[in-house]
């Protein structure tokens, strides 16, 4: 582990060339990892530690789609793919990645086969943090750790094949072993993480539900909203409200923002620009602070842990929520920005 500078804080930050996979291979040479959950998180993660030489299995609920998908992407069933419990039986480390409700719901099965000297791992601090709403209350003689990767298992994936990786945070919430550090670090580099940098299981899911809701999903699309609606009903059709709301941004400015930061996207954008963004930025802030001030309170003090859990669990849940994403799907703005990818030209071969 060594101490890194970000913005003036130090930080603790494992990297690939301190803990390489050669070493992640040996620490988890006797183990055997049983990936729970085969939706957003376990391909990406399952398939990655597969291919990096690591003794995986999946456990997944026979029947459903999802395991079909595993027999779709190689898992073979009764000998790499399992019913729950199975693999749960089998593993020495567990990897409980279903859904939150799904966590809830498969609680009690996993927690029977949580003997002594086993991993429990998370990929969010939701159930360990709101345990008193879901009741994923670990026993104590198992490693209680999490890995983090910062970007969906899809993105998880793609970055693998590409010979990259995603950052991801690590904690330790439980360490009954004295072996859950080099567990959870060899579990972050053999999932494809880039780097691995500490949090707690509360910090990550307090950053992480503010984000959703923030900057990541919620706010940005209430902005893009916002900005299309202003800019068509002063009479802007849909493909120029599109492409300067959504478009350039995406395809434009967020691939530099990344590589460079918005620091220097201020520094190389035409004198107009920069004036615009500097007079703009700072009321954008005030005007979304006491937004985002309510929606961390909300956090923190478990409603919206709550709410999720509520929604979640009712039978027509499934069915409320395809009704308010076709609701987006069908929006002016997203059936536009259809018919604007479709005419971004293919790249000369």
């Amino acid at each position: 582990m060594a101490k890194m500078n970000f913005g003036g804080v130090e930080e603790n930050v494992v990297t690939r060339s301190e803990f390489p996979l050669e070493k992640a291979r040996e620490v988890l040479k006797n183990e055997t990892i049983a990936v729970l959950g085969y939706g957003v998180q376990g391909p990406g993660q399952s398939l990655n530690l597969k291919d990096n030489g690591f003794n995986v299995i999946v456990g997944q609920r026979k029947g459903s789609k999802s395991w079909d998908k595993a027999v779709e992407d190689g898992w073979v069933p009764g000998e790499t793919l399992f019913e729950i419990e199975e693999a749960c039986e089998k593993a020495t480390i567990i990897e409980f990645l279903l859904s939150d409700a799904g966590q809830i719901s498969a609680w009690p099965v996993v927690k029977k086969h949580l003997t002594a000297g086993k991993a429990l791992y998370f990929s969010h601090g939701f159930g360990i943090t709101y345990n008193d709403k879901t009741g994923i209350i670990p026993p104590a003689d198992v490693d209680v750790i999490m890995v983090a990767p910062k970007g969906s298992g899809t993105s998880l994936r793609r970055l693998f094949l590409q010979g990259k990786g995603i950052n991801s945070s690590y904690a330790i919430y439980q360490d009954a072993t004295g072996k859950a550090y080099d567990r959870v670090i060899a579990l972050g580099v053999g999932v494809g993480s880039g780097y691995l940098f500490e949090t707690t299981f509360k910090r990550e899911v307090y950053s992480d539900l503010t984000g959703e809701r923030g900057t990541l999903m919620g706010a940005i699309q209430g902005i893009f909203a916002a900005q299309y609606q202003v800019l068509r009903e002063n009479g802007h059709t849909p493909s120029e409200a599109f492409n300067e709301t959504v478009e350039e941004l995406s395809q434009s400015l967020m691939p530099l923002i990344a590589e460079n930061g918005m620091d220097w996207m201020y520094a190389n954008c035409s004198t107009t620009a920069q004036r615009g963004a500097l007079d703009w930025w700072k009321k954008f802030r005030d005007a979304t602070l006491p937004v985002f001030n309510d929606l961390y309170n909300s956090v923190k003090t478990g409603n919206e842990a709550q709410i999720s859990i509520d929604s979640n669990s009712k039978p027509d849940y499934r069915e409320k929520l395809n009704a308010e994403l076709k609701e987006l799907h069908e929006s002016e703005m997203w059936r536009t920005g259809e018919t604007v990818r479709a005419l971004r030209p293919e790249r000369s071969k």
